[in-house]
This record gives structure tokens, C-alpha cells and sequence, in this order.
């Protein structure tokens, strides 16, 4: 990109000096036909500028969208687990300095108060990910 910008730089500068030149020899009379022409120029490259990088970037969004939902789908297993594994254990690694700051600040209230915070967000977590009102489409080997 900066090579890009570099050589956009160098094409201006280049449409400037022949901009200039043609009004040293054409005289001051064509002086706004001469800069209305060099900033049409100026227009269409900024403009072929701005639409490559909005479709890099629509490009760039596109691929963040579709990254989310392949791994959002509720039927991936091993995706959930892990997410949830990894809470879990995130979890236990903070509850040690919560449990020891709560301790000490409001003695058995602060660690009472800190792992039912603890506990709170795990739950609030677990019910999150938890599949409310869906059943799966395979069919049990029960219901007969």
C-alpha cells in the first residue's frame, strides 16, 4: 500500500509539473481551465483511492462475518466446549487474588461476596451458551 501511495505521489507531482509548464506557455488566460483539469485529475485518483480501499475493506468485513458464523454455529461441539473449558479455567486462575483481596478487605463477607460474584458470572456464561428450546434433529434411540 505505501508503494501504491508512493507511486500516486510521484504521478501527481508529475501531472503537477506538466500543469505548470502548460501555463508558463499558454499564459495566465487558461490558468482555471488548467487547474480545473489538473484537479479532475486529482479527483479520479482519489476516487479510484477511496473505492479500492472501501472494497478492501468491505473485503476485510466480509471475512470477519463469515470467520464469526462458522464458528458461532450452535453445532460445533468442540467449539463451545473449549470456549467454555477456558471460561472455566480463566475463572479459577482470578478467583485465587479476588478470593485473597475480598478476604482481606472484608474478611469471610468479602469471600463469601466474591465467589458468589465468581459464581454469578459462570452461571450467567453457562446459561448464555445453553441451548433454550432447541432439539437436535437426530433422533433419539428412545423414541419409538
Amino acid at each position: 500500500m505505501e508503494a501504491r501511495d508512493a507511486e500516486l505521489k510521484a504521478d501527481l507531482k508529475k501531472e503537477l509539473d506538466a500543469t505548470l509548464h502548460a501555463r508558463r506557455e499558454l499564459g495566465e488566460e487558461y490558468d482555471s481551465a488548467l487547474v480545473d483539469s489538473f484537479l479532475g485529475k486529482v479527483e479520479q485518483r482519489l476516487d479510484g483511492t477511496i473505492d479500492r480501499r472501501m472494497r478492501r475493506h468491505l473485503a476485510e468485513q466480509q471475512m470477519v462475518v463469515a470467520r464469526g458464523a462458522a464458528r458461532s454455529r450452535p453445532d460445533s461441539p468442540l467449539d463451545s466446549w473449549s470456549e467454555r473449558f477456558g471460561f472455566g479455567v480463566i475463572s479459577l486462575i482470578l478467583a485465587v487474588p479476588l478470593s485473597a483481596i475480598g478476604a482481606v478487605n472484608a474478611g469471610l463477607t468479602g469471600l463469601v461476596v466474591t465467589w458468589a460474584g465468581i459464581f454469578g458470572v459462570n452461571a450467567v456464561h453457562a446459561v448464555r451458551g445453553a441451548p433454550f428450546g432447541r432439539r437436535k434433529d437426530r433422533a433419539s434411540e428412545w423414541d419409538d
